[in-house]
Order: C-alpha cells, then structure tokens, then sequence
C-alpha cells in the first residue's frame, strides 16, 4: 500500500493514497475463530448428545466445518480493508461481496476515539472510531498499530477543528 496523503503528492484531484490495516488483525480474528469454534462445537456436541442421543452429537462437526470454510475469508476481508486521507475527508473502504465506501468530511467530525481491548492490545493493535452528528455516518478503522491510531486520531482532531472553526 502507498503511505502519504495527496498534499504530500502536490498534485490536485490525484487517486488518495491509500493505507492498510496492520497483518496482526488477521491473527486475532483467526483466534478467535479457533476459539469460538471449539466453544461452539464442545457446547453442540455435548447438548445434542445428552439430549437427543449419541449419534446427533456428530452435528459437533459442522461449527469446524464452517470455521475451516471461512479461515482463508478472513484474510480476503482484512484485504478489503484500506482508509486514504485527503485535503477535506477521510476515505473508509471495506467489503467483499457488498464494498462499501464512507466518506468523514473532517467539519462533521465531533469526536476521535482510540479504543483497544485487551485481545488487541496483547496483539499491539487499535481502533480508531469516528463520531459524526449524524449517527449513521459513525465510522470505524480496526487493526491499526496503537502509534498509527495515535497519529491519525491527532490528524483528524486537528483538521476536524480546523474545519469546524470555518464554519
């Protein structure tokens, strides 16, 4: 992915040059693939075979089934994920089958939050969500390293007042 914003390019109405997320957001949502995997599965096998009988606990089989079938998705997804800063909005794009693109102009922003769990953390990743007056438009950036969700929170800030001070 290329690193920069446009004023960096110099050149006005040039493709935004865009940013991925960090490859540990693939490791965290595999985990807790594995994890919720094996939870549902323990959780299938024992009610069914208690409950219903024996055999029926072989339905056990289809939560790894299913997780085996989506590993290679969650990589494909982390891919679609990518966010570009230009002069007067941040560009979000996600999505595989269904690509969805938001764009934050930085006068709506009313707040920058840096959020980060503690299966994040232990991975060394952020998310920066964005807050907008209006509620639909909230936007959200998973899967950045805590320095980068650090800079561009401080990035959105300070254009988002700037803008706003416009007004």
């Amino acid at each position: 992915m290329e690193t920069g914003s446009p004023e960096e390019t110099g050149i006005p109405g040039a493709e935004p040059a865009w940013r991925g997320l960090d490859p540990a957001l693939v490791r965290v949502r595999r985990l807790l693939l594995v994890v919720w995997t094996a939870v549902l599965a323990v959780a299938v096998g024992l009610l069914l075979g208690l409950l219903v009988g024996p055999a029926w606990a072989a339905f056990a089989l289809l939560p790894p089934a299913l997780a085996a079938w989506c590993w290679p998705l969650v990589e494909r997804n982390w891919r679609s994920w990518r966010y570009a800063e230009r002069g007067d909005d941040l560009l979000i794009s996600r999505g595989v089958l269904w690509h969805e693109e938001t764009v934050v102009p930085y006068g709506r922003m009313q707040l920058v939050e840096v959020t980060s769990g503690p299966v994040e953390r232990r991975f060394g990743l952020a998310t920066v969500q964005l807050h907008t007056a209006a509620a639909a438009t909230d936007a959200t950036i998973p899967g950045l390293s805590p320095a980068e969700a650090e800079r561009l929170r401080d990035r959105l800030t300070e254009l988002g007042e700037a803008r706003t001070a416009g007004l």
